[in-house]
């Protein structure tokens, strides 16, 4: 519980004005990847969002496509997202409870599979570490967070998968 208290706080401070917060914002920061934050839903309570990484690929000449600045995506076709995690958030409890984690960085399990009490403790810690880097970073979601306009069929679920 503690560590989802803590994501909390991070998480606010990474998107300080959420419960305002709608459709897709990104964050944009010199020498890094893009992050994104896309609002699935809102209630009372409760906000489920969407948080990853979009790295751009490889145009197939192996040069980065023009999609955003992917720093070693070495031999991609198309954007990929790393890490991407769905979230819950609990306003009231100030709390964040993961969903869904898909990451290769960390010698997690590639796909998080609730609810097994030691894989929500890591996927919990990895997130806060994860949060904490893009804070460190500089990024930050803002009232005023630029929508991003996605491809043709635009959903960013599919952009990201």
């Amino acid at each position: 519980m503690t560590l989802c208290e803590e994501n909390f706080v991070l998480l606010c401070r990474l998107a300080p004005h959420l419960k305002d917060q709608r459709g897709v914002a990104v964050s944009r920061r010199k020498g890094s990847v893009d992050l994104f934050l896309r609002v699935e839903e809102h209630s009372r309570y409760t906000s489920l969002i969407r948080l990853t990484h979009l790295f751009s690929g490889t145009d197939g000449d192996g040069e980065p496509s023009p999609a955003g600045g992917d720093e070693g995506g070495g031999g991609l076709t198309g954007p990929r997202a790393d890490p991407d995690a769905r979230l819950r958030i609990y306003h009231d409890a100030r709390q964040v409870e993961v969903l869904d984690l898909r990451q290769t960085v960390l010698p997690l399990h590639a796909d998080y599979q609730r609810p097994a009490l030691e894989s929500k403790w890591r996927v919990n810690l990895f997130l806060g570490k994860w949060l904490t880097f893009c804070l460190r970073q500089g990024h930050r979601f803002g009232p005023d967070g630029a929508v991003v306009s996605l491809p043709q069929g635009g959903d960013l679920i599919d952009t990201l998968t």
